[in-house]
This record gives structure tokens, sequence and C-alpha cells, in this order.
């Protein structure tokens, strides 16, 4: 290991470890004002502006840089992916929170989002970080520079002042969507609606976390409606192996807000042909059809119990048809 590449090392942990701390703090601080009954509204809004100016720039800036050329290696591209989830994942919670809510919601989400946030640097440090060590072929020198000059690029376009008054295109035509999905649900057809809203939830998911959260709620309301037999496998013809040890991801305990997340970030991790059982306390229905809008044909989908108080289902990501 050369020396920039030692320094380049030590430079991006000290970074890592300050963010974490400096989350930490600021998390605490809001966990602390809410256990106590004091007004927490300027710990929440230090804790907002550290995550949107610092760790969201930051974690952008990734993406285009360590996480670039990081994906471009078979055997990371999983990982990569889901540490991109983890950071859409990130920026949802920290859209919950500058929304507010009551006290304890408040404090729940903003302790998740510390507690995600730390395992998700621990995930860079110990995974990612010696990977890009041990290749010859990668300046992490170099990449160090080129993720600090997009950190300042995303810092200096968040602090931008919106124009207000220019109309949001996107959550315009989002709301006359679901305003068609409304009607198409009320004349009977609530399996097309259903289609239609998780159809717009996959395509906003990356670029407008805070619409795609709009949809899925919208999802919730109107899959009450269906009454057929739920949507298809999306044509998924290997199906996955019975499988005695499939781990089980116990959802029950988290925020409504961040289980799809969660699932995904899960299911995105499987190898072919492996699966999970997901524990949920209702029927996990909006998410079936957020994987036929996403993954359609690629996973499997088997109930194994049926409430009335926990569901259980094993999903699986389907092993490559055979021609």
């Amino acid at each position: 290991m050369t020396t920039a590449e030692t320094e380049a090392r030590d430079a991006i942990l000290t970074h890592h470890r300050a963010l974490a701390q400096d989350v930490a703090v600021r998390v605490a601080a809001v966990a602390r004002a809410v256990e106590r009954g004091e007004p927490h509204d300027v710990a929440l809004a230090e804790l907002v502006s550290y995550v949107a100016g610092e760790v969201l720039p930051h974690a952008m800036a990734e993406e285009h840089s360590l996480y670039r050329v990081a994906s471009t290696r078979a055997e990371l591209q999983e990982t990569v992916h889901a540490m991109i989830g983890e950071h859409r994942t990130l920026t949802s919670m920290a859209e919950r929170l500058a929304n507010g809510g009551s006290a304890p919601e408040v404090a729940a989400t903003a302790m998740a989002l510390g507690d995600a946030f730390g395992a998700h640097v621990a995930k860079e440090n110990d995974v990612l970080l010696p990977w890009l060590l041990a290749d010859p072929e990668i300046d992490l020198a170099q990449l160090l520079v080129q993720m600090h000059r997009l950190t300042e690029a995303a810092q200096r376009a968040s602090s931008d002042v919106e124009d207000m008054t220019t109309p949001d295109t996107e959550s315009t035509l989002l709301g006359l969507l679901l305003d068609a999905a409304g009607v198409l649900a009320r004349s009977g057809r609530a399996d097309p609606a259903c289609r239609l809203v998780a159809a717009a939830w996959a395509v906003l998911r990356q670029p407008r976390p805070d619409l795609a959260a709009r949809t899925t709620a919208e999802l919730h309301r109107l899959v009450r409606s269906v009454t057929s037999v739920p949507v298809s496998m999306g044509g998924a013809q290997q199906p996955v192996p019975d499988g005695a040890d499939d781990p089980s991801l116990d959802v029950r305990e988290l925020p409504p807000a961040l289980r799809h997340e969660v699932i995904f970030t899960t299911y995105h991790a499987l190898a072919p042909g492996m699966a999970f059982v997901l524990v949920n306390d209702h029927d996990p229905k909006p998410l079936r059809y957020q994987f036929e809008a996403e993954h359609g044909g690629e996973f499997t989908w088997e109930y194994l119990e049926q409430g009335p108080r926990v569901w259980r289902v094993r999903i699986g990501r389907a092993l490559p048809t055979t021609t």
C-alpha cells in the first residue's frame, strides 16, 4: 500500500467517524428532549439540517465515485446495490423527520436513522474500503479527490434557495395518476389500479423517494378494495427450492414507513435460488404489487401463515430460467 493510499484510507475513515459521531450526538439530543417531555424542535432541526447538508451530499458523492468503481466488479454488485438502497432509506427517514409528527414518532425515527447510518458506515469501512484498497487497478487517492469535489457540488446544490413558486410537475402528474387509480378502483377494477400505482412507485422510488412514499400510502389504501386473487407470480418459472434454514425478517417492530425499504434491501442481497421469510403484522399485499412492478418474473412468493395476527411469507429470488 502506497503512502497516498494509506493517507486516503485514513482520511475516509476519519471522515466517516466524524459523520457518525455528529449524527449520534444530534440523534441523542432529539431522543433526550422527547424523553424529558421538553420541546424538541430545535434538536430536530439541527439533526435534519446536518443530514441534509452533510450526510446526504456525502452519500451522493460516494455513489458517483467509490460505488461506481466498486459496482464494476461482479462480486460487489449486490453489496453496492444494497448500500445505495440504504442511502435511499436515510433520505426517506430525513424527509419524515422534516415533516414532523408526534414526539414518540420523531424520537423513534431519529434513533432508527442513527442506527441505520452507523451500520451503513461500518459496512463501508469493513467491506467496501478493504476491497478498494486491495485492488491494484484502483487509485483510492484519486477517488477521494473526486468524491470531495462531488460532495462540495452537492452541498452547493442543496444550499440553493428553491423557488417555491415553481410548480412540481412530477408531483402534479402523480396526483392526477392517483386520482385516476381511485376512479379505476371505485369502478370495480382495484387490481389494475394497484398495478398502476405500484408501477408509478417503481419509477419514482430512486429519484423521488418523497413521491414514492406517497404512492405506497395510496397503494395500502387501494389494496383493501382488491377482492380477486392477488397479482400473479410475474412469470417466475424456476421456483426457489424449499429451505428449512431460510433466514427470518421480522418487521413488526419497525416503523411502517421503513419496512418496505428493509424488505427490498434484504431481497436484493439474496443470491438466485435463496429466500427469506418475512414476518409481518398484516397481509403484505401492497408489497407484492411493488415486487411485481420492480421484479416481475424474478421473485417467488409463498404464504406460510395468513393471520389474523401474524403473516409469514417466503420471498425468494427465482433461479434463472433454462432454455
